[in-house]
């Protein structure tokens, strides 16, 4: 037998094996309140999910060196036991998902279940909506059309192969200089207001021809204008680089060495990889939170609902503690850890409301008089919510009729025809999203046992200071009674809609959350030439966050002038947050920036310098020497790269305040 016929067997054998698990984490997400695209999975082998990671997780891409050259960094992974791959899933309507054939059966359920929940997020969170706005989602065909039209000019013998190769390479180094805050069609940067004529004025003026001739020269009147028109453009940085390269940019003829037009050509692989950068930008802006929510679903459904099997669990748990303890800033780790926190602190704060509508209950004196022992019990989950079996049914039907808690029609079917509704597989058959909350009501499980406990008088004092019916119910077990199991898993999904990675941990990672989780910060250090702990401070830690979140983790860079010295050269910014740039990949990206511009580029920015006698006294203190910021302009002409001190003006224009992350619009906070 051939190895593609092989495969192919083996492929639909395990796509049987997999109907059921596909089929039943489908209907578990949705009664768990999660709302995905549909998903169509794909059985492959290790070659082409490694082809498919190259690929960004698409199976047709347009013709460029970078796919072979993932793909080969990923097949050596796979190959000398580095990573590998269980899934891939993209962003698509439907979506589609890509199973690896070699899997364990454990794995590929852990990976429909991720799946899932990463579907959910696709299809709810508006930084995705974006890209699609109202429009049906066909990502696939989006792409494999961008594919054939760069294929066709590549193949076209009045096209010079090189060129197209020498553009696409330059475009795609510039692929995450867009303004990613905004719709693609939207107007992102606006027009610069044009600052008023002085002439028009002095006309108002009625001024006699001697005396605006000797006080206001026309060549007076002409630096005047230059001068204000220059200051309008840098009070407007554009952000999206791509876009106004497009719009404005020519490029640059080796053979003539100056700007000529861009060809037809040249701006349709501008606008399609543009288009491309803003389908990925939703993906790279919300890393951490799309993982994360995955990652807390699959454990959900995997774990605490068994959908793995018992002879299955041990294989699963390896393999998330694997994914959850891998080193280095760990979008898995630190989402996860991040919802689990969004989740506690809203039923906190439902449970602590109930409390304080008790008679004599108060915030100045709720740690005291508060039994949180007989709250913990209290808030149990009922005991036939808890423990379903075929064996329990009997109990559950024992619950007042139209209990929302119970899927009673479900229930119905299971018992009269026990074969129909396999409840000991799937218990979470015969309860709704309101059983399925109490069931997992997350103060009760034991690693969370003691966070209503430390609750803070802060937050108590601001639950109460609107309070009303402040002596509502007259027992403890009355107000525990009334509390909304439902509010956590409520309000993540509140929070899914709207947030990305940056907003996501501005508002969550509290100083409670960075304590309990053991957070901190590290830093190079200079003195020593080594890495060391640099703070444990919630402020630093989340300054240090949001920095890495920022753009893509990537330097920020605007149009700050597209007639720098009124010479027709481009004036790009570097926003400087206190990160400095790598300044040789930055004279790299200024010769791409130059063919797509075709005249000279300069580039703003403030370089670091240490004085060699403040380093060496620094190391004998144990402590990291204070460097100077120096404001830098670097201009490339085709040829070669000057330096220039910059201007003080400048430099104050690309300075970005402390907590202007640029990526914190309010009306995204919810």
């Amino acid at each position: 037998m051939s190895r593609p016929d092989r495969f192919r067997r083996v492929a639909r054998e395990e796509a049987d094996r997999l109907e059921e698990p596909v089929e039943e984490a489908a209907n578990l997400a949705r009664k768990l309140g999660l709302d995905p695209y549909p998903v169509n999975y794909w059985i492959v082998d290790h070659d082409e999910m490694n082809q498919l990671i190259a690929y960004g997780g698409f199976q047709t891409r347009y013709p460029h060196w970078r796919w072979g050259m993932t793909y080969d960094r990923q097949r050596k992974q796979d190959q000398f036991g580095m990573g590998k791959a269980f899934e891939i899933v993209n962003n698509d309507d439907p979506s589609h998902a890509f199973l690896q054939e070699s899997n364990s059966l454990a794995d590929q359920k852990a990976v429909i279940t991720h799946v899932e929940a990463h579907a959910d997020f696709f299809r709810n969170n508006e930084w995705f909506s974006r890209f699609s706005g109202d429009g049906d989602l066909d990502a696939a065909a989006m792409l494999e059309r961008h594919a054939e039209t760069i294929q066709r000019y590549v193949d076209d013998p009045d096209i010079d192969q090189e060129a197209v190769e020498r553009f696409v390479d330059a475009v795609t180094c510039l692929e995450d200089t867009i303004d990613q805050h905004h719709p693609i069609d939207a107007d992102r940067d606006g027009e610069p207001t044009e600052p008023e004529d002085l002439r028009e004025r002095l006309d108002e003026m009625d001024l006699s021809e001697t005396v605006q001739g000797a006080v206001f020269d026309d060549e007076w009147l002409d630096e005047l204008a230059a001068a204000e028109a220059a200051a309008a453009d840098l009070d407007h940085p554009r952000t999206d680089v791509l876009g106004f390269l497009r719009e404005h940019g020519t490029v640059y003829d080796p053979e003539s060495k100056e700007a000529v037009e861009m060809e037809s050509w040249q701006k349709d692989i501008l606008d399609l990889l543009r288009r491309e950068a803003y389908y990925f930008a939703p993906q790279k802006m919300t890393k951490t939170m799309n993982e994360g929510w995955a990652a807390y679903w699959e454990s959900l459904m995997m774990g605490e609902e068994r959908f793995a099997g018992r002879d299955e669990f041990l294989t699963y748990a390896d393999h998330q503690s694997r994914v959850l303890g891998s080193p280095g800033l760990n979008p898995y780790k630190l989402g996860k850890e991040l919802w689990e926190y969004v989740e506690n602190a809203e039923n906190r704060r439902e449970v602590a409301d109930k409390l304080l509508r008790v008679e004599g209950i108060t915030w100045r004196n709720f740690h005291d008089v508060v039994d949180f022992d007989e709250v913990q019990d209290r808030l149990e989950p009922h005991p036939a919510i808890d423990g379903v079996s075929s064996e329990t049914l009997s109990d559950l039907a024992a619950l007042p009729e139209g209990d929302p808690r119970v899927d009673w029609e479900t229930l119905d079917r299971a018992l009269s025809d026990p074969e129909a509704v396999d409840v000991d597989r799937y218990p979470w058959k015969v309860l709704t999203y309101e059983g399925l909350a109490e069931r997992h009501f997350s103060l009760v499980k034991p690693q969370y046992r003691g966070f209503l406990r430390r609750i803070r008088r802060e937050k108590l004092e601001q639950l109460s200071r609107y309070m009303f019916d402040d002596e509502k119910y007259d027992t403890v077990e009355a107000a525990i009674a009334d509390v909304d199991r439902t509010a956590g898993w409520d309000r993540m999904r509140e929070v899914r809609e709207s947030h990305n990675d940056v907003t996501f941990v501005d508002a969550f990672l509290s100083p409670e959350f960075v304590e309990s989780n053991n957070y901190f910060t590290y830093e190079y250090t200079r003195s020593t030439g080594d890495f060391r702990v640099a703070s444990v401070d919630p402020d630093d830690v989340k300054k240090k966050l949001l920095l890495q979140f920022t753009n893509f983790g990537k330097p920020t860079i605007a149009v700050f002038d597209d007639n720098f010295g009124n010479r027709g050269e481009l004036l790009l910014g570097h926003r400087y947050n206190g990160v400095m740039l790598d300044l040789d990949q930055a004279q790299d990206v200024l010769e791409r920036v130059h063919e797509l511009w075709g005249r000279p580029v300069h580039l703003m920015t403030i370089r670091k310098e240490y004085d060699e006698h403040d380093v060496e006294v620094a190391r004998r203190r144990n402590r990291e020497p204070e460097p100077t910021e120096v404001g830098l302009r670097i201009r490339y002409d085709g040829e070669s790269f000057e330096e220039f001190d910059l201007d003080p003006d400048l430099e104050r224009r690309i300075q970005a305040a402390d907590v202007d992350y640029d990526t914190k619009p309010d009306e995204w906070l919810s």
